[in-house]
């Protein structure tokens, strides 16, 4: 067996969803949550096959997307995996969606984050071991003492941030 590291490739200010599910009709269903979550979402979707032709199929209502979702699928080659690239809007939108998909087996990341996928190669084929999403921590967070001053624009930043990528699109 060989381990390999896949950098995926995220167009600009775009977030990916990287999973497994266990059968072909996968991009149908993933395309279907992503057009009824919202009609302002862009995105592409690709799925690699895991046996017959092993082919990657691909879906989704933005071609450079998608054609990007087909790239990454092609450079991790492991069967039965998908990946969601998506602009105007954020996993968080869709991510309960998606993972109540009855093909849907496993989710390894949903971020914009630069990601690397752990990839194994057997005689038999390849898989995804996990995933390097984002960088290492480099210390830990620590909260200011009530009434300190200390790190209230980071934290104020921060809610910002988490209450606007939250929020429900506007279908």
């Amino acid at each position: 067996m060989e381990l390999q590291l896949v950098d995926l490739t995220l167009p600009a200010e775009s977030n990916v969803i990287l999973g497994q599910s266990h059968f072909i009709k996968t991009v149908e269903d993933l395309y279907e949550v992503m057009v009824n979550a919202s009609a302002k979402i862009q995105f592409g979707l690709a799925f690699c096959e895991a046996s017959g032709p092993c082919l990657i199929r691909a879906a989704g209502n933005d071609e450079a997307l998608q054609t990007a979702a087909v790239k990454n699928a092609e450079a991790i080659a492991a069967g039965h995996s998908f990946l969601i690239l998506m602009r105007k809007g954020f996993p968080v939108n869709v991510l309960n969606a998606v993972k109540q998909c009855p093909e849907v087996c496993r989710i390894y990341c949903a971020t914009a984050n630069p990601v690397q996928v752990v990839v194994a190669h057997s005689s038999q084929g390849r898989g995804i071991l996990g995933v390097i999403d984002g960088k290492a921590s480099r210390r830990r967070r620590t909260w200011p003492i009530v009434g300190c001053c200390c790190g209230k624009s980071a934290i104020s930043s921060r809610r910002r941030f988490e209450t606007r990528s939250a929020k429900p699109i506007d279908h």
